[in-house]
């Protein structure tokens, strides 16, 4: 059997101020010679590594605290926690510790606390300083009391003395019994003496004086100490509320003594903090932090001592899913549940938590519970679901797809989820923006994990876009069924609002699951249906819409707007907008700016051809005027295409009887003068293509024309063959060079389809471009072993490419 007594967890206080749970073991005090000294040693329970290993220091301040906690520091701003399961084991350790430093183990603090500045350093001697004295606690001794507690807040030392005083004396017991009196005797100026009192003490930040403050025979005057805040009019009635109005609920029945009396002490601690004293000052805040340890520490005893319950937790999530359970009852249920997953969040070892949850029903408890009228129930689900979903996506997915198999699409998760985002009754859909915040998490296939067969992100999308896509757009399709939106109020229009972005998400994350949606469902144009809505907001999130489609540079999407003429309502708005300058121009610009950057071809020439006219007075910006000189620089170029046109036939049916052409490359004919190069003959000089075009380009493609018309004789072609199965040694050179070349024999017509053999061991795939002037066609020379070598020798020249 394990031993249960050394069983502790780890906390490390961090920069705010709040404990970090660094796991659990079992700690042991031994000899470490690294370390020259006894130490603390801590073993993790899952595999036995170390945790812990801190030399117990003979200077260092241990504080013992409720029984089971021990705390110090190891250096500045770094604080040690230790929480034991069973009290005997922390007495162990504390024992030990107290031997090493030569200790009584029946004091709760084994040193001073020093947290002095430099200053204060040479001021105060810590040793040297007396004790201090307390005056007797009478009436008339009140407001040098009050004095006296306040002027030791600035100096740790008197703060210390202070303390240790007020324990020793039972002060505190004397201060209540004032307290008494003065309300018997309504003495509000006591009153107001005695709130400073306990303020001061509340500031001492001493863990053994919290305990005393809180135990439960007097924490309740305590509070009634706090009400008389001298800065108020009217007293507070603290204790009136917490009597009377904070009733405790057991939803279930707790029969463990303990965790009752934490439970109380906690929630009335937890209201002192929060509600009765002021909000601290910038001095103030790390005087209290003694306070946030002791809620902290009482919260994490109450979830354990609930999870080590075997039948509290299922007999509630029985209760929560029993149809014969009351709604009243059902609300309790959840409530307390909420609550338990929030104190919960500060565990280190939530996933164990949480799979806890999971196997006790937590989600099928959730679907009923989002089912129900009461809108703060529902809430309350949500709130639950948060946690969850923030810290789990994966099993809450997990969980969805194994109901899609049983469920109705009505009634799955998701789309209880979805629904509750659309009917939300607020008019600012605070609830429905939590909730696409948790879609958005569950849809984003960053989180989605891999696995050997099969992947999550492909078994989910696929499931989310065949069972609940449709109840996500059904807001935005049932509203553009007319030219204009059916509906323009300001909370429909925020709900729309909240759907385009969680699909502008889908648009970015999920390429292929939505393009098919989008353009299968003719979706963008029902979009932009609300371009004509009368809120901005709303126009602009259909701006970034149509702005993240375009920016996925998809040919498939850009087609679709094209074909469908798609960007009329974009451009209806920019110009009804006029020269406002505004988000709406500005972000329509933008968009015009990205297409004119990326160079999308498609998109410049639809929009300059169809839409140029609205445009064409904009000067303010030079975005569609470089957008139109782009359109006619390609113009240009298909405008010189039918020059070539038969040359490149040609060219093309040559090289398609040596390579296998993919039949996706549209665009090879049209650019094949750009991309082939060829190899200048022997002693002549490489010359960028640009210059050449620029000196020769017009006798050049007369040349060509009068070849490809046949206009001129055998003769000529036999001056010029650039289309004939040569058998000389010499390449021919680029037909748009006027080089000296040896002549060739006659040529004959132009056959349909050139078969020339192949050089000796040169198949048609082993046939590579070669750098050098551009060329149509690449021949096979003869001697291609030598080519080979020079090949070798050379340095490969830069591929020259023909820009405008």
């Amino acid at each position: 059997m394990v031993d249960t007594r050394r069983r502790v967890k780890l906390y490390v206080l961090n920069d705010e101020r709040q404990w970090d749970d660094r796991g659990t073991g079992h700690v042991s005090s031994a000899y470490v010679e690294r370390l020259k000294g006894m130490s603390l040693l801590v073993r993790a329970e899952s595999d036995g590594s170390l945790l812990l290993e801190s030399k117990i220091q003979p200077d260092t301040a241990y504080q013992k605290q409720q029984e089971t906690l021990i705390v110090w520091s190891e250096a500045d701003n770094y604080d040690l926690a230790l929480s034991f399961q069973e009290k005997a084991g922390c007495d162990e350790i504390w024992e030990k510790i107290c031997q090493v430093q030569g200790k009584d183990p029946s004091v709760d603090i084994t040193q001073d606390i020093i947290e002095e500045s430099e200053e204060e350093r040479f001021e105060e001697i810590p040793d040297a300083a007396p004790p201090i004295e307390l005056p007797p606690c009478e009436l008339s001794k009140l407001e040098e009391i009050s004095e006296l507690f306040s002027s030791v807040l600035l100096s740790p030392v008197r703060r210390e003395k202070l303390a240790i005083a007020i324990e020793n004396d039972n002060y505190i017991k004397n201060l209540l019994e004032l307290f008494h009196m003065c309300e018997d005797l309504e003495n509000l100026e006591g009153l107001r003496h005695i709130y400073e009192i306990f303020k001061s003490i509340f500031l001492l930040n001493k863990n053994a004086l919290l305990e005393l403050m809180f135990s439960d025979d007097i924490i309740m005057d305590v509070i009634g100490c706090l009400e008389y805040d001298p800065n108020q009019p009217q007293p507070i009635r603290h204790r009136e509320y917490l009597n009377t109005k904070a009733n405790f609920k057991e939803v279930i029945p707790i029969t463990n003594i303990e965790l009752l009396h934490k439970i109380h002490q906690t929630y009335r601690v937890q209201y002192i903090q929060d509600v009765v004293l002021p909000t601290p000052s910038v001095f103030e805040e790390n005087m209290l932090s003694t306070l946030s340890s002791f809620i902290f520490f009482n919260k994490v005893e109450i979830v354990s001592m609930i999870q080590d319950d075997d039948k509290f937790l299922p007999e509630l999530f029985a209760l929560l899913t029993d149809e014969a359970t009351d709604d009243g009852k059902r609300k309790e249920l959840v409530f307390f549940l909420k609550e338990y997953c929030t104190f919960a969040q500060t565990f280190q070892n939530r996933d164990g938590f949480f799979k806890m949850l999971s196997n006790l029903g937590i989600l099928p408890a959730l679907e009923v519970i989002l089912a129900m009228d009461d809108a703060d129930v529902r809430q309350a689900a949500i709130d639950i679901f948060a946690h969850i979903v923030e810290y789990s996506p994966s099993m809450v997915r997990e969980f969805i797809l194994q109901e899609a198999n049983t469920q109705d699409d009505e009634v799955i998760l998701m789309n209880l989820v979805i629904e509750q985002m659309i009917c939300d009754p607020d008019t600012e859909l605070g609830g429905a923006v939590q909730l696409m915040g948790l879609i958005r998490i569950l849809i984003d296939p960053e989180n989605m994990l891999a696995t050997v067969n099969k992947t999550e992100k492909t078994e989910f999308l696929s499931f989310f876009y065949k069972h609940c896509m449709h109840v996500l757009t059904a807001p935005l399709l049932a509203n553009t069924t007319d030219d204009v939106p059916c509906k323009d109020d300001y909370q429909t229009s925020q709900l729309l609002s909240l759907i385009l972005e969680l699909l502008s998400f889908c648009v970015e994350h999920h390429t292929y699951h939505i393009k098919n949606y989008i353009i299968n469902k003719d979706f963008l144009r029902r979009v932009l249906i609300l371009m004509k809505s009368r809120h901005t907001f709303l126009v602009l999130s259909v701006v970034r819409f149509v702005r993240r489609i375009i920016g996925m540079k998809d040919e498939f999407y850009n087609r679709y707007i094209i074909k469908g003429q798609l960007f009329l309502p974009v451009v209806n708005a920019f110009q009804a907008n006029g020269d406002r300058y505004n988000l709406l121009n500005s972000a329509i610009l933008e968009m015009f700016e990205f297409i004119r950057m990326e160079d999308v071809k498609s998109l410049i020439t639809h929009l300059i051809e169809t839409h140029y006219g609205v445009f064409e007075k904009v000067d303010y910006v030079q975005t569609f005027k470089v957008l139109k000189l782009k359109y006619e620089q390609q113009q240009d170029r298909l405008n010189d295409k039918p020059i070539l046109d038969n040359s490149i036939h040609q060219a093309a049916i040559l090289h398609n009887s040596r390579f296998r052409r993919d039949p996706r490359s549209l665009e090879e004919e049209e650019e094949i003068w750009f991309e082939q190069e060829d190899e200048p003959e022997d002693g002549e000089a490489i010359v960028p293509v640009a210059d050449m075009l620029k000196n020769k380009m017009e006798a050049d493609l007369d040349h060509i024309s009068k070849i490809i018309d046949g206009k001129k004789g055998h003769n000529d072609l036999d001056n010029k063959d650039v289309y004939s199965n040569t058998t000389s040694s010499t390449r021919p050179s680029n037909p748009l060079v006027n080089s000296n070349r040896t002549s060739s024999p006659p040529a004959t017509p132009i056959p349909t389809k050139v078969a020339s053999p192949p050089s000796p061991g040169l198949t048609p795939n082993s046939i590579t471009r070669k750098t050098g002037i551009v060329g149509l066609v690449d021949y096979p020379d003869e001697d291609s072993d030598e080519d080979e070598n020079d090949d070798d020798n050379s340095p490969p020249s830069k591929r020259v490419r023909l820009t405008p």
